[in-house]
């Protein structure tokens, strides 16, 4: 009965999602100038993903070839071809997961623009759900991709829970695979936007005085390219690998808890599974209860609206699942451990809110700082950053704290499952979350296609209230990426710990750092961090000087351009960053795939037979590289996320409005804000949850 709801809710995401893609392709697409643009920024953004497929899946094939070889060294052939098998559809998953959003979004940006033109309300509606589509086929898909393997490896709801917690740690693969591609996503993407935009910002606004998205800007379709592969493909596969390992990462729990206490039932492994079923329901509710009641409500009211009617009937799916898959007196507590990690996706997102968005203290501060230059700016800039991470740490320690604890009253041994279930809570809205991500970028491209095709300003105003709402919306979900990062990962490293016990026979429960080589297993997470960190942006900075190069080389060629006689070559600005992008994200990548397995088998033979010393190294690089790059990722976002703010808070007219002093400060702090929020930031998620499938998965090589 399980599969069936599994499969038939899985199912009816996709076929919502394709319904509303059909009814926004018969929208309308405009004028013949704005399709001109929108063809433009399809054909750039299409390119790039071709190109950033074929580089992926060739890694993808090496490693899976590697995976092969290894299990089947260590293990046996029959386990080496599911997990590899596992892997490959991970891997595949993920890439379409990004490729579908990325589909949609080019074309709803055009719709959306085109509805601009008389109704703010439609507008909003064609953008959110346009972001749906993405969102309600990835949730559905990572469902069907874990929920099929588990059954074709022969998982079944009679099995007994040592099957099942074998099985589910087969299932590790497509998790794995999953994260791979994300991180290669999200890096490449990233890194194309960015170094877009700041190139295209720094030569346009501060150099030239001409505004953004203006057509005499060679950068600007690259930068509109950007949005696409970046926001909508790279997040696309960076919410698929979430939603994936962390299904994974708790049926494993379930699995040994039930082994632990047998009268509980095998309910526990798959209530993760049927929770995300009904968080898709959830979120199909709550996406077509968003409109404005006027042209003067607030769009960002209505977005609200849609995600608070998602929460709540995500909460009633919640006790649907307890009370049929938990049937035992201590149920309920399990059920509110899944209420705090719904509570702790609002305060992640309230605090993201109020440290992004100019009405706060955190972005005035930083906008104040402006008008004495951009190096005050900067510092200011810095500093919020700093500050940001201090409420998120209180409130993970909070939420896992309470959730152990909820779980620990629930039954005995029952604290990890306990933060299991609230980590599930938290995601159980990530398909309305993902539709208010993708948004942003449709709105942004939305706002550049009007301002590109010379559309009247009251137009440009709608446009400019809509992209306004999707900076903050981007935001909000990063803040909330980074917190259910941070809770998966606890999640995958619990499990981790319970894998390793097995295998080495004994608890294996603590990770001494007074062992050397655990000390120095913790440091080098720490450092991966830092290190991959440093990768991601330099190779922003290094891209983004080759389009400020190309942008100043075609205005002093043709000043023409300036004059608006003659046309850029957007092209070229676009051939560069898809090259400079392609060729950066791979070091990083195959930094973090190599550093965890290498840590493991320098150290596996430094301490006794059975020790467990290099799965004990790994278990620290894990911990600390976790808990070092949920800060660094906290920092990056909000920190970039108030910069960014900081400089449309001036062009609404404070301090000088555009064109100031102030406004150009701004401009600056902003460009350096890139890299941390749409490049970095979102790449340390991914980071954290790469660290935790790979271990996991490659345990028994560290025995």
């Amino acid at each position: 009965m399980a599969f069936i709801l599994i499969f038939g809710i899985s199912g009816l995401g996709l076929v919502a999602a394709l319904y509303l893609s059909t009814r926004i392709m018969k929208e309308d697409t405009g004028t013949k100038e704005m399709q001109a643009i929108s063809n433009a920024i399809k054909e750039g953004a299409e390119a790039f993903l071709r190109r950033m497929n074929k580089t992926i899946a060739s890694l993808s094939v090496v490693v899976a070839v590697m995976l092969f070889l290894f299990y089947t060294k260590y293990k046996d052939v029959d386990l080496a071809w599911k997990v590899t098998l596992g892997f490959l559809l991970g891997a595949a998953s993920s890439a379409l997961a990004g490729f579908i959003g990325m589909y949609v979004s080019i074309r709803t940006n055009i719709r959306t623009a085109a509805a601009a033109r008389t109704s703010l309300d439609k507008a909003l509606r064609i953008a959110l759900r346009g972001g749906a589509v993405s969102g309600l086929a990835v949730v559905a898909m990572s469902l069907l991709g874990v929920t099929g393997l588990f059954v074709l490896f022969g998982g079944r709801w009679e099995s007994d829970p040592s099957t099942l917690a074998h099985i589910a740690l087969q299932v590790v693969g497509y998790g794995f695979g999953a994260s791979f591609v994300a991180l290669f996503a999200q890096l490449g993407g990233g890194i194309f936007t960015k170094a877009a935009d700041v190139g295209a910002d720094l030569v346009g606004k501060v150099e030239a005085g001409i505004p953004e998205d203006d057509p005499r800007n060679p950068a600007v379709i690259a930068d509109l390219v950007g949005d696409n592969v970046g926001d909508c493909a790279g997040r696309g596969a960076d919410l698929f690998e979430s939603t994936a390992a962390e299904n994974v990462g708790a049926m494993v729990l379930g699995a040994f808890l039930a082994q632990k206490n047998p009268a509980l039932g095998v309910g526990v492994v798959f209530f993760p599974l049927v929770a995300r079923s009904f968080g898709i329901i959830a979120s199909l509710i709550g996406i077509f209860f968003v409109k404005m009641k006027n042209e003067s409500d607030d769009p960002m009211k209505a977005l609200n609206r849609g995600y608070y009617i998602t929460t709540f009937f995500a909460c009633i799916g919640f006790w649907i699942a307890v009370e049929w898959l938990i049937p035992f007196e201590g149920r309920y507590w399990f059920l509110a451990s899944g209420i705090v990690g719904v509570i702790t996706s609002f305060v992640f997102v309230w605090i993201t809110q109020y440290y992004t968005e100019y009405k706060y203290r955190p972005v005035r501060s930083i906008a104040d700082a402006c008008v004495t230059g951009p190096a005050t700016n900067i510092i200011t800039g810095f500093a919020v950053g700093l500050e940001c991470t201090a409420p998120p740490v209180i409130t993970i320690s909070l939420a896992i704290y309470i959730s152990f604890w909820l779980g620990e009253r629930a039954l005995p041994g029952g604290g990890l499952y306990g933060t299991a279930v609230a980590t599930m809570g938290m995601l159980s809205t990530a398909a309305y979350i993902l539709a208010m991500d993708t948004f942003g970028p449709i709105t942004d491209n939305a706002g550049g296609i009007i301002e590109m095709s010379g559309q009247p300003e009251e137009i440009r105003k709608r446009t400019d209230r809509l992209d306004s709402v999707g900076n903050t919306t981007k935001a909000l979900t990063k803040g909330y990426a980074i917190g259910s990062a941070a809770l998966a990962a606890f999640l995958l490293f619990s499990a981790y710990m319970d894998e390793v016990t097995v295998l080495i026979g004994h608890e294996f429960r603590s990770v001494d750092l007074a062992k050397i080589p655990v000390f120095i297993g913790g440091l080098l997470g720490a450092g991966l961090v830092f290190l991959f960190s440093a990768f991601a942006i330099k190779a922003v900075g290094k891209v983004a000087q080759y389009i400020i190069v190309e942008v100043r080389r075609q205005f002093r060629a043709d000043p023409g351009i300036m004059a608006g006689t003659s046309k850029p070559d957007y092209g070229k600005c676009v051939d560069i960053v898809t090259l400079g992008a392609l060729k950066a994200m791979v070091l990083p990548g195959i930094l973090a795939v190599c550093v965890p397995v290498a840590v493991g088998l320098l150290f596996k033979h430094s301490g006794p037979e059975g020790s467990g010393i290099g799965a004990e190294a790994v278990a620290a690089l894990l911990m600390v590289g976790t808990i070092t790059g949920i800060l660094m990722a906290t920092l990056m976002n909000n920190g970039g996320g108030a910069w960014d703010n900081a400089k449309k808070y001036i062009e609404t007219g404070v301090h000088g409005g555009k064109r100031s002093e102030a406004h150009k400060a701004a401009v600056v702090g902003d460009t350096v804000g890139d890299p941390f929020k749409d490049t970095a930031g979102p790449s340390l998620h991914v980071l954290i949850k790469l660290l935790s499938t790979i271990t996991l998965l490659m345990a028994p090589l560290f025995i």
